[in-house]
């Protein structure tokens, strides 16, 4: 299970890996489709024409996407009237998503071992520094190996 569970990571790692470059990309702000309609020389009319909706739907749907509320079945359909693949994804902000779990994974072992920590400080049993820096990277690899669902809270 836990190889499936890698080899799961890595597919979903190389599949991601592909949006990486789009990370720097920016939006327009006035979205995407007003900057292509316009760029292409197209009145609403026409884009309208073709999505068979008003001059008037269009500017919607350009204002939808300008506020982040448009739908991705009409970005889908927009996309096919101006002879434009839709693509969309995620990109991790850390990389990858073994990055993503690793880090938080770090952050749930650091969490647990400074808790016990602080509980054993009051009985005077308190460990060493480089003990709680081994501690944290042993039980973060155990987090990480296991895929605890707590990783998530």
């Amino acid at each position: 299970m836990r190889n499936k569970r890698k080899l799961l990571i890595e597919q979903l790692d190389q599949k991601l890996s592909l949006f990486q470059k789009t990370e720097t990309v920016v939006i327009p702000d006035k979205g995407w489709i007003n900057t292509i309609r316009t760029t292409l020389n197209m009145t609403m009319a026409q884009l309208g024409n073709k999505l068979n909706i008003t001059r008037q739907g269009v500017k919607s749907i350009e204002e939808s996407e300008a506020k982040g509320s448009i739908s991705i079945n009409s970005l889908k359909t927009v996309g096919e009237a101006l002879d434009l693949k839709f693509v969309y994804g995620f990109v991790p902000e850390d990389g990858t998503i073994d990055n993503l779990i690793q880090i938080k994974a770090e952050k749930l072992a650091r969490k647990i071992v400074l808790r016990t920590n602080q509980n054993m400080k009051l009985e005077n049993q308190g460990i060493e520094e480089d003990k709680i820096k081994a501690s944290i990277e042993e039980l973060a690899n155990e987090i990480k190996r296991e895929m605890r669902k707590s990783l998530w809270d």
